[in-house]
């Protein structure tokens, strides 16, 4: 059996993908270890375990992702722009023409045409506002468990809302809101909705279609899809597998570019 490979590595964890010779999904794996780490071997052995493969049976592996430039083992590297466009629209069809993609380190807007090719693009790489790490130090400021945030936020009664874009200043206004007697469950609420009005920016910019898909470990959390549903006015959905959707489009990429 022939299996087609997909590798996200990214700033913090490590993604693969797993096709099979009829373009199905067989496997794929998550392990929280990024660039530099052990963590893409990990993965893989995680996703070759699952269908009882070895490296043998991989006739292609397309590498994708921040650390992709470090990986020397795969046959072509793709950038996670075109594998997050091309895996949501393997996922969920033709329908969809817009991607959110946030990550631990950077965010992206991404419209697609109905081959899942990108129109449209941008990204917020630069700063740590409207990322997965700009919760995560929200989260140490308000002495909470990054896994427990969305619900804490979920027993807000009051919008607080942050109005610092840079993630530093974000920081030192959330200690002064709660040193002025701010609820924490308030300030939770209002730092994600400081991440969606910064998504909202980058959709507005890259000029959003309707049917919108979420991908990224920020998906995961159950407060922004809605948040970005309420802040965008159109329904926002989360992919399916959302941390591996960048790798599962490279592992379809591997299987199309070896039937060239």
């Amino acid at each position: 059996m022939s299996m087609y490979l997909g590798i996200d590595i990214g700033s913090s964890s490590s993604k693969v993908a797993i096709v099979n010779e009829n373009k199905e999904l067989i496997a794929y794996s998550v392990v929280n270890l990024g660039t530099g780490t052990k963590g893409p071997q990990l993965a893989m052995s995680q996703a070759l375990d699952k269908v009882n493969g070895c490296v043998e049976h991989v006739a292609y592996t397309v590498v994708t992702g921040y650390g992709r430039v470090s990986y020397q083992r795969a046959d072509k590297q793709i950038t996670e722009l075109s594998c997050h466009a091309k895996g949501v629209s393997y996922l969920m069809g033709q329908d969809i023409a817009t991607v959110i993609d946030i990550g631990g380190q950077d965010a992206k807007v991404i419209k697609i045409d109905k081959q899942g090719i990108i129109k449209n693009f941008v990204m917020n790489e630069k700063c740590a506002a409207g990322t997965g790490r700009f919760l995560e130090i929200m989260a140490r400021v308000l002495g909470c468990p990054i896994e427990e945030l969305s619900d804490l936020a979920d027993r807000s009664t009051e919008d607080i809302p942050i109005s610092s874009v840079c993630t530093v200043f974000a920081e030192s206004e959330v200690i002064s809101r709660l040193a002025a007697g701010a609820a924490i469950e308030d300030v939770a609420k209002g730092a994600h909705v400081a991440v969606a009005k910064r998504i909202v920016g980058m959709c507005n910019r890259v000029g959003y279609e309707s049917m919108i898909a979420m991908t990224g470990g920020v998906a995961l959390n159950k407060n922004m899809a809605r948040l970005l549903s309420e802040e965008l006015g159109e329904l926002v959905v989360v992919a399916p597998h959302p941390q591996a959707v960048g790798a599962i489009g490279a592992a379809v990429y591997a299987f199309e570019n070896m039937q060239k």
